[in-house]
């Protein structure tokens, strides 16, 4: 299959996929996809377990476990940095050749715990999300700006305008990582929604080598939701629209997912084994 032909199928198989993924809840869903607790009231939903009023200072608050608890956001090590971007251009570059590929900096696993849904006696939840990144808040409206003005282009050229992000690393706030809430809806809740919005934090894992963990606290902005600082609205936004560049448009814009990490550690077999990178471990800070 030459490259022309490949994009062009990758167009048109991305609809299907994503309606499929939809069959089970279009099928089965219905009282079992709920927790106890209700969050909607007009078809929205406001999380009320994180406080964001101290963003400005580097600090975000979350009640964890009904304990209200004060977590420090930090950046992502540069291991973890320069690891991103090198598969996220390689990923690029291998869809312009015609290849797809699994795994790396894009698909993380995302684990939950604390509430959980009717259909199961456990709470704790893992799912893989597609995981993004988040211009600093000084450069979301130029990304915006860029996407918008190339939503038209062909992919080979939205591949390159992607590119020209992910090459100046520098452009990006590297204490956030970002995804969407595809799936919940009013009659419809994910296990990771419902985790999220009573317990907010997770762990994000990237199937890959090397191998990276976040652990965050996770922030989960609805569209309409007025109380959200003025960059998580933009950053929703952008998210949205990356999501539609690649894939087209969608019938809503869906709820932003936004991972701001606390700590990091290095997996890898053979050699990290499961050493906190972020922050430093205080061996590290006396050498």
């Amino acid at each position: 299959m030459n490259r022309r032909s490949f994009l062009k199928a990758l167009g048109f198989a991305t609809p299907i996929i994503l309606f499929f993924g939809k069959i089970p809840k279009l099928l089965w869903a219905g009282k079992w996809e709920h927790s106890k607790k209700k969050f909607w009231a007009n078809k929205k939903f406001i999380q009320n377990t994180v406080d964001m009023s101290e963003y400005n200072k580097g600090i975000i608050k979350a009640r964890i476990d009904d304990n209200w608890q004060e977590y420090k956001i930090r950046k992502a090590s540069d291991a973890f940095v320069k690891w991103n971007v090198e598969k996220r251009l390689k990923f690029l570059e291998d869809i312009k050749k015609g290849k797809m590929g699994w795994g790396g900096p894009h698909q993380g696993a995302v684990a939950t715990y604390g509430l959980g849904r009717l259909d199961s006696k456990f709470t704790l939840n893992n799912a893989i999300k597609g995981i993004g990144l988040a211009p600093k808040d000084e450069n979301i409206d130029k990304a915006i700006k860029k996407l918008k003005e190339t939503f038209e282009s062909s992919m080979p050229e939205k591949m390159d305008v992607l590119k020209s992000f992910y090459e100046n690393p520098n452009f990006f706030d590297w204490r956030k990582q970002t995804s969407l809430e595809l799936y919940s809806t009013p009659t419809f809740e994910t296990h990771t929604f419902l985790n999220a919005m009573d317990n907010p934090v997770a762990t994000v894992v990237y199937l890959d080598m090397p191998s990276f963990e976040l652990r965050t606290i996770v922030r989960i902005v609805h569209p309409e939701d007025k109380s959200a600082l003025p960059s998580e609205k933009k950053l929703l936004e952008f998210v949205n629209l990356a999501h539609e560049y690649m894939h087209g448009k969608f019938s809503r814009i869906f709820p932003l997912l936004l991972f701001y990490i606390n700590e990091e550690f290095d997996n890898t077999p053979g050699s990290k084994l499961g050493i906190r990178t972020v922050p430093e471990r205080p061996e590290e800070k006396t050498r």
